[in-house]
C-alpha cells in the first residue's frame, strides 16, 4: 500500500489512508477516546493488508473495547515502586527511569496503555533533577534503564545533559534504552544520536519489534548505524496472538534480528493490560513455540521467554522443563522429544 509521509493520528485519518472502514469508524473513534493512536510513515508501509501482522499490532478495533476480570490498569505493578515521578525501582541494583510519556507509534497491546499518549510529555527540568538525586543518592543502584514512553523520541540536546550527568555517578555502571524508534521511526537514529549515546558509561539498546515484517531497509540502516557506533543491541518481542504466535514467524523474526547484529533477549508473555485479550496466548502456546526452536534454531537466535507476574512482583524464565526428576534419577527430553537418563551423583565432591 502507499502511504502519505506523514504520522497518522486520528481515526478519521486511519479512514482517509484506507486502514480502517467505514463501518469501523464509530467504534475506533470510542478506542481513540481512551488510548492514543500513532502510526509512522515507517510502519505504514510495512502494513500490507490491515489483518497482517504488523496491521494488528498499530491500528485500532473495537476489540480493545472489551475486558475481562483480570485485566488491571497498572498490569506489571509500577505505581508502587515509585518513589519520586519517573522512577520506578522495583530491583535492588537496577531501576527504570521515564523521561517522558510519548511514543512514535501507539502498540495496541501496550501494558502502559493507560498512560502513554497525548498530554503530558517530558518530565520537568525540576522532575528530571530530583530522579537523578535519586539515582544518586542510592549507591546500590548498578544499571538505569531508559523507557517510557519511548526515550529515543528525546532530541540528542536533551538527551546529552541528562546522561553526562549519569556518567558522572560512579556507581551507575551501565545504562540501557527500552525503544520502538530504530524500527518504527528509524530516521531518528542519527550520526548525532550515536555520538550522544557514546561516552563512558556503556549504553546498551534493546530494540522492541514483534515481527519480521516491521524490519524495512531504513531499519536495517538504523540498526547498522548504532552497531557501528559501538552501542551493544538487544531486542525484546511480546507474543501475540495473530502476530507472531508460530514457529515460523519467531524463527524469521529471531534470524533477521541476529543478521542485524541484535541479540533476541526477552520474549514476553502478554501482560494483563485492558483491552488485549484477543491478543494473548496461554503460556502453555508459548512454551511450546519456545520448544519448537530449541534444537532447530541457532542458540543466537533464542531468547529468554518470561512472565512479568502481575502485581510487580518481577519477571520470571517460564520457559520448557527438560528435565525430570524421579528420586535421584533423572530424564532428560532432548529438543527434538526424545527422553535420555542422566545419572545422579554417585559422591558428595567438595
Amino acid at each position: 500500500m502507499t502511504r502519505k509521509n506523514r504520522t497518522i493520528r486520528t481515526p478519521d485519518s486511519l479512514l482517509e489512508e484506507k486502514l480502517i472502514d467505514q463501518d469501523d469508524l464509530t467504534g475506533v473513534r470510542e478506542v481513540a477516546e481512551h488510548y492514543a493512536v500513532s502510526i509512522t510513515p515507517a510502519m505504514q508501509q510495512r502494513i500490507v493488508d490491515l489483518d497482517d501482522p504488523v496491521g494488528r499490532q498499530f491500528i485500532p478495533s473495537e476489540a480493545e473495547l472489551i475486558t475481562t476480570p483480570e485485566e488491571r490498569a497498572d498490569p506489571i505493578g509500577d505505581d508502587p515502586y515509585t518513589p519520586v515521578k519517573g522512577i520506578t525501582h522495583r530491583y535492588p541494583d537496577r531501576l527504570l527511569i521515564k523521561p517522558m510519556h510519548l511514543c512514535p507509534v501507539y502498540c495496541r497491546f501496550c501494558f502502559r496503555r493507560e498512560v502513554v499518549g497525548p498530554g503530558e510529555g517530558m518530565l520537568s527540568a525540576d522532575e528530571m533533577e530530583a530522579a537523578l538525586d535519586y539515582v544518586r543518592s542510592h549507591t546500590e543502584i548498578w544499571e538505569v534503564i531508559f523507557t517510557g514512553g519511548d526515550p529515543l523520541l528525546i532530541s540528542p540536546a536533551r538527551l546529552r545533559p541528562i546522561l553526562a550527568a549519569l556518567d558522572a555517578v560512579d556507581h551507575v555502571r551501565t545504562i540501557r534504552f527500552h525503544t520502538r524508534v530504530p524500527v518504527v521511526d528509524p530516521g531518528r537514529i542519527t550520526d548525532e544520536l550515536v555520538e550522544t549515546l557514546t561516552m563512558d558509561t556503556p549504553v546498551w539498546i534493546v530494540v522492541h519489534t514483534n515481527h519480521q515484517q516491521e524490519i524495512g531497509e531504513d531499519a536495517r540502516v538504523a540498526l547498522r548505524r548504532l552497531s557501528d557506533g559501538g552501542i551493544p543491541l538487544l531486542s525484546q518481542t511480546v507474543l501475540l496472538k495473530g502476530v507472531n504466535d508460530n514457529a515460523e514467524a519467531l524463527e524469521g523474526l529471531f534470524r533477521t534480528l541476529v543478521a542485524n547484529r541484535v541479540k533476541p533477549y526477552y520474549l514476553h508473555h502478554g501482560d494483563l493490560a485492558q483491552g488485549t485479550s484477543h491478543f494473548r496466548t496461554s503460556i502453555e502456546t508459548g512454551q511450546e513455540l519456545m520448544r519448537s526452536l530449541r534444537g532447530d534454531v541457532s542458540g543466537t537466535c533464542q531468547p529468554l521467554y518470561v512472565l512479568d507476574i502481575p502485581g510487580g512482583h518481577g519477571k520470571v524464565p517460564i520457559g520448557p522443563t527438560y528435565l525430570r526428576t524421579d528420586g535421584e534419577a533423572h530424564q532428560v527430553s532432548d529438543p527434538w522429544g526424545e527422553q535420555h537418563a542422566y545419572p545422579p551423583r554417585t559422591s558428595d565432591d567438595t
